[in-house]
């Protein structure tokens, strides 16, 4: 018979059970284990509140909200259980074992990575060298060898590390924008807009937002220069409360195209041709205006690009445009459209050709240089924000479809309103980890904002972040300092290259319960919402590759842009044209780009092509024979002269040269004086050294005729005295200074003996008309002080180009 199995030992209790399953991670009881077993067990007890915490959630009672139109306007708040205690959330209960690198468990509803930029800045001062991994180098001059002539060492780790290093130093650089310069500053609101809009911003007067700001150029690669002509970038990162709000717009309200997927083709058109990569940083050759020439829809945007407007003074005195029709969005839900503007407190001012061109070869850094010294010397640039705001019903009134990126909404139909300034005053610590790392999308939008069906602003929001993803070298470049919002991050997404944060728990999904639901969505009341009624909503659903018929007009607001502009810039324009034109070396395609500009500007194509020694071809027919007739015909805002600044000359920069037996006197009353007006004065010698005045006064000249061309400057201040000018004449980098000056249309005050060096230097005492020149300032010491008041308010006024003649003459 066989014996009786022995019934197994029942355990000494449940508590001895359930303290033995929850040390294993593959199993568990088919029942929970009593509340007191966990009572001074922490496993136990994580066991016992993972239980509770899952329970509390039995279904999703949100699930059926996620069906029918009746629910897509009022998505609900996620649903969640608090947790019993923090034991459920921890990834680990080791969490609480503390070291100097670990720290401690996370802290609660809080992600630590979000911080001040201090939490990443380094200051070496007093330390010793190290590796990245912390180890002290004893010898950074000699890599270990086999003997002193024998070979390098594959063990030196020390000079792996660092080769391996700086082959690696730099990322792919931007496909356009590469070339860029970028400041901190914030963004303060004049008054609440919550009529408007709920974004976060703009929610109360005096709300103070962190900004950091990247001006570039497009077509030029990282090393390129800043004078180009060329677009500017101008993209604003708003670290707002509710998260990072990407404003990424240009200097120019207008774009070449109309739909995103011509972009590739643009861009690869206005590169460096590829089969001889060149030219850098232009858009005169071939295959820029071959393309432009058969998309007429870039006419408008040429317009902008051939004006002054591509050549600016400073980043700091240029307009920046959100270019796209975006929405605002109040808490009740209604919407608004809008444009967004920038307008700098300088005043729009630019450069003239001759001066760019002269510029990028004495100082490619010549922008990027400007903005750093601004801000370093305490003189913040400061632009203010300005919002066209309109409705839908009146944007279907418009003679053009404001969902079409190559057309402005002129300021006579809807006014600027300026809502908010916008201050930078604090440089990057590091340009790398800062500007070139800054990752912009337009798809970083916040609560209260929202998009158009603009065709090419669709494309942006698919691109940049993919671009962001192949150039930062994977999905988690929101992580870098830089990038990071002020706002607290926290969603399910894990690792990936270059992964920052280190989350708590084993949730990394929604809905859930093992972590309470958490995190959880805003739901409607807090969270984003896309409005779901857009301008196309009475149009047609059927899945179409087409435009609208509105954006057809191709040169209506072509012509009113040229109609706007002065005569002086209208005369740039051609100018610009001409030159750019005169590059290409196919003549069909330049006949083809004067045809096209018939339609916007007969007077501008007839000059065109007597200047390239063309016939007047037919105009090129037109996509819409007969747009709509426009409201306007010109608008003075367009004109960089309408947008001049207060007139002050703060942070110009005005060259004073000095000799030996100069006429101290009024010298040093003209420095005082720029000085005191804001204005940057630099004494430029033959070499640098003092200079000792008649009276005995001492100059001490810091830059060099040679080394600070005429062209760099603003201004021009010849000194009084018989030595002085004898010296200077003497110098043949003097009448080189002094005709730069002179034909880049600036501002000159010749005191006394040295109006001599403007005869030498063939300056006509006159304007071509025979009117007198407000731009040359003669004076005795005598009536110095008359002389330098009108010194500076003739700086602060537009350039002098009254002067100008085309062909100049000599």
């Amino acid at each position: 018979m066989a014996k009786k199995p022995t019934p197994p030992t029942p355990p000494s209790s449940e508590f001895d059970a359930a303290h033995a399953a929850a040390r294993n991670t593959d199993s568990a009881p088919a029942t929970p284990a009593p509340a007191a077993a966990g009572k001074g067990d922490p496993p136990t007890q994580k066991a016992i509140d993972t239980q509770a915490l899952a329970a509390g959630m039995p279904s999703n009672p949100n699930k059926p909200l996620e069906h029918g139109e009746a629910n897509a306007a009022t998505p609900p708040a996620g649903v969640t259980v608090p947790p019993p205690s923090r034991l459920p959330g921890a990834s680990t209960l080791s969490e609480q074992n503390f070291s100097n690198k670990t720290g401690t468990a996370a802290l609660e509803g809080v992600n630590a990575t979000i911080d001040t930029l201090d939490r990443v800045r380094v200051d070496s001062a007093g330390q010793v060298l190290t590796t990245n991994q912390g180890v002290a180098i004893a010898d950074n001059q000699n890599s270990l060898k086999a003997g002193a002539r024998g070979p390098a060492l594959l063990e030196d780790f020390i000079l792996r590390e660092k080769i391996t290093h700086f082959d690696h130093e730099r990322i792919p650089e931007r496909i356009v924008h590469a070339r860029g310069s970028g400041a901190h500053g914030f963004f303060e609101c004049y008054e609440p807009l919550t009529k408007l809009t709920k974004a976060a911003p703009f929610k109360e007067a005096g709300k103070v937002t962190p900004v950091f700001v990247r001006f570039s150029t497009v077509a030029g690669e990282r090393g390129s220069k800043d004078t180009a002509r060329d677009v500017r970038g101008f993209a604003v990162k708003f670290y707002t409360d509710e998260g990072n709000w990407d404003l990424v717009g240009n200097n120019m309200p207008v774009f070449f195209i109309q739909d995103a997927i011509k972009f590739p083709d643009l861009v690869h058109a206005v590169k460096p041709e590829p089969h001889h990569q060149m030219p850098q940083a232009a858009s005169a050759h071939d295959t820029f205006w071959d393309f432009v020439s058969l998309m007429p829809e870039s006419t408008h945007m040429l317009m902008w690009l051939m004006s002054d407007r591509a050549i600016p003074r400073s980043y700091r005195m240029m307009q920046g445009f959100g270019v796209h029709t975006f929405r605002m969005v109040n808490e009740a839900g209604e919407s608004v459209l809008v444009k967004f503007h920038w307008q700098p407190k300088l005043g729009t001012h630019s450069q003239v050709w001759e001066e760019a061109v002269k510029i990028s070869g004495a100082d490619p850094d010549f922008h990027r240089r400007d903005l750093w010294e601004a801000i370093e010397a305490g003189e913040y640039p400061e632009w203010e924000l300005g919002l066209q705001v309109f409705t839908e019903e009146q944007a279907e009134q418009f003679s053009f479809d404001i969902l079409d990126a190559t057309k402005i909404i002129p300021e006579e139909l809807v006014p600027v309103q300026l809502v908010g300034r916008m201050v930078l005053n604090r440089n990057p610590d590091n340009f790398f980890a800062e500007t070139e790392q800054v990752a912009f999308c337009t798809a970083h939008i916040v609560p209260g904002l929202d998009f158009t069906n603009d065709p090419l602003l669709a494309g942006r929001i698919h691109s940049y972040v993919d671009t962001q993803i192949s150039r930062l070298g994977g999905p988690n470049f929101h992580e870098l300092p830089i990038n990071a919002p002020v706002a607290q991050v926290h969603n399910n997404q894990r690792d990936g290259m270059h992964r920052q944060a280190i989350h708590r728990g084993r949730v990394a999904y929604e809905p859930n319960s093992l972590a309470g639901g958490c995190p959880f969505q805003a739901g409607a009341a807090q969270g984003f919402t896309s409005v779901a009624r857009r301008l196309d909503a009475k149009e047609s659903a059927d899945k179409v590759r087409i435009k609208p018929e509105k954006f057809a007009d191709h040169y209506t607001q072509a012509r009113l842009f040229f109609e706007s502009q002065s005569e002086v810039e209208q005369a740039h324009i051609g100018n610009a044209f001409r030159f750019e034109l005169s590059k290409v070396t196919v003549p069909a395609i330049r006949e083809r780009m004067v045809a096209s500009l018939i339609n916007a500007s007969p007077d501008l194509a007839a000059r065109l092509a007597q200047d390239l020694g063309m016939e007047l071809p037919p105009p090129l027919p037109k996509a819409l024979e007969n747009p709509a007739t426009p409201e306007i015909e010109s608008s003075p805002a367009l004109s960089l002269l309408a947008r001049p600044g207060d007139g002050g000359i703060r942070t110009r920069k005005i060259a004073v040269l000095v000799a030996q037996g100069v006429e101290g006197a009024s010298l040093g009353k003209v420095v005082s004086a720029l000085v005191a007006a804001g204005a940057v004065p630099r004494l430029i010698g033959a070499r640098l050294g003092t200079y000792v005045g008649i009276g005995g006064e001492k100059f001490a000249a810091d830059a060099t005729m040679e080394n600070a061309p005429g062209f760099l400057f603003d201004a021009l201040v010849l000194p009084d005295g018989a030595g002085a000018v004898e010296a200077l004449d003497a110098d043949a980098h003097t009448l080189e200074f002094v005709r730069a000056q002179y034909w880049h249309c600036k501002t000159i005050l010749a005191f006394g003996a040295s109006q001599a060096l403007l005869s030498e230097a063939q300056i006509p005492m006159t304007l071509p008309d025979g009117a007198a020149d407000p731009g040359l300032i003669l004076a005795d010491v005598g009536d110095a002080d008359a002389a330098i008041a009108d010194f500076i308010g003739a700086i602060g006024g537009p350039r002098h180009f009254g002067r100008e003649n085309d062909p100049p003459k000599a």
